[in-house]
């Protein structure tokens, strides 16, 4: 997914142009589902110092104002993607972590109707499928 220019998307967003934002705008839209400690490293690499809690106030402003989104995947630290604004969906493998978008593939968002909503008005459908990637469904099972 292409983006505007990170300068001009945190100034639109209301948000000061900071290196801090820059980098870690920058690494995520190289390097998306990425963990807290993956961007630290990537805005390191970028910036040379940048403290831990640094890039975790740059991911909660860019939060809030919907430049990124968190993915909370069970048993694993969150991601962060800068794809936002879309219903769209991840799958995960089990044994590597790694994840991919899912696009919505048929009917309107949020793609899933439940059977019930006990009065809920739901706008957003997040699945998460999981199973194996190419790479690791070609390696044999670790012994338990």
């Amino acid at each position: 997914m292409a983006h505007a220019a990170p300068d001009a998307e945190l100034r639109q967003a209301g948000l000061r142009v900071t290196r801090p934002r820059l980098a870690v705008l920058g690494w995520l839209a190289d390097h998306p589902h990425s963990t807290a400690d993956a961007i630290v490293g990537g805005a390191r690499e970028a910036l040379g110092r940048i403290s831990v809690q640094a890039v975790y106030d740059v991911l909660a402003a860019c939060g809030e104002a919907g430049l990124v989104r968190r993915i909370d995947l069970a048993g694993q630290p969150a991601r962060f993607e800068r794809r936002t604004g879309d219903n769209h969906h991840h799958v995960v493998c089990r044994r590597c972590g790694r994840a991919e978008d899912v696009d919505c593939v048929r009917g309107a968002a949020p793609c899933l109707e439940p059977a019930e909503y006990s009065g809920f008005s739901v706008d957003e459908a997040e699945i998460v499928f999981w199973g194996l990637c190419p790479a690791c469904a070609g390696r044999a099972a670790p012994a338990p």
